[in-house]
C-alpha cells in the first residue's frame, strides 16, 4: 500500500510539473513575440503611424484584443488545440503592437530594468503560489474586485488625466497583480492535479494554453504598473 501511494505521488508530481512546464513554455513564447513585434513595431515609421496615426486602428486593435481573451475563455472546451494556440499567438502579436508604444513613451534603460524587476516579482510570486500549503482563493476573490476598480479607476482617470490617480492607481496595480500571479499559478497547479489520468493530449495543450494566458496577461499587467512607477520618461 505505501509503495502504491508512494507510486502514485511520483506520478502525481510528474503530471504537475509537465503541465506547468508547458504553461510556462507557451508563456514565454507569448512574451518573446510580443516584445519581438513591439521591437519591431518602434522602429517602423510606417507602421508606428498607422497604429497611432488613428485613434481607430489603435483601439481597435485593442478591442480585437479583448474580443480575443473573452471568445478563448467561453469557448476554450469547443475549439481545437491548434486553433486556441493560433489564437493566444495572434493575441500576442496584437499586444505587442499595441504595447510598442511603451519604447515611445520611456527610455530603453528604464525599460529593460523593469522588466527584470517584474520577471524578478513574478518569479517569486509564482513559486509562492505552487509551494504555499495556504489556499488562495479568498485572497484571489478579493484581488478579483481590486482588479474591477482598477479597471473602472482608469476609465474615470481617462477624462480626469490626474498624476496623482495614475499613481495610485500604479501602486494599488501592483499589489493585485502580485497577489493575483499567486493565486493563478496555484489555480494551475490544483487544474494539473484534478486532471483525469485519461486525459487527451488536446485537452492537456487547451489547458495549458489559457494557463499561459493567464499568467501571460498577469506579468504584462504587472510590467506596465510598475513601468508607470519606475520608467523614465523620454520627455
Amino acid at each position: 500500500m505505501n509503495l502504491y501511494s508512494s507510486l502514485s505521488n511520483a506520478g502525481s508530481i510528474v503530471k504537475v510539473n509537465s503541465f506547468i512546464r508547458s504553461v510556462y513554455n507557451w508563456m514565454a513564447i507569448g512574451l518573446v513575440l510580443t516584445a519581438v513585434t513591439a521591437f519591431f513595431v518602434v522602429n517602423n515609421n510606417t507602421l508606428v503611424q498607422i497604429i497611432f496615426g488613428n485613434p481607430m486602428i489603435f483601439f481597435g486593435m485593442i478591442i480585437g484584443e479583448l474580443g480575443l481573451v473573452f471568445f478563448l475563455s467561453s469557448r476554450i472546451q469547443k475549439i481545437q488545440a491548434s486553433t486556441a494556440t493560433m489564437l493566444f499567438l495572434l493575441y500576442s502579436l496584437l499586444n505587442g503592437a499595441t504595447l510598442s508604444c511603451v519604447f515611445l513613451r520611456y527610455t530603453s534603460s528604464s525599460i529593460v530594468s523593469t522588466f527584470f524587476i517584474c520577471a524578478l516579482t513574478f518569479l517569486v510570486c509564482s513559486i509562492y503560489g505552487m509551494v504555499t500549503k495556504r489556499d488562495l482563493t479568498s485572497m484571489g476573490g478579493f484581488m478579483i474586485m481590486g482588479l474591477f476598480g482598477i479597471i473602472i479607476a482608469t476609465v474615470v482617470n481617462m477624462f480626469l488625466q490626474s498624476t496623482v490617480m495614475t499613481a495610485l492607481i500604479s501602486y494599488v496595480g501592483v499589489i493585485v497583480f502580485v497577489g493575483l500571479t499567486a493565486y493563478d499559478t496555484q489555480k494551475l497547479k490544483q487544474m494539473a492535479i484534478n486532471q483525469p489520468d485519461g486525459a487527451s493530449g488536446s485537452m492537456v495543450r487547451k489547458g495549458a494554453i489559457m494557463g499561459a494566458l493567464t499568467l501571460y496577461l498577469d506579468f504584462i499587467n504587472l510590467f506596465i504598473m510598475l513601468l508607470h512607477i519606475f520608467g523614465v520618461s523620454r520627455d
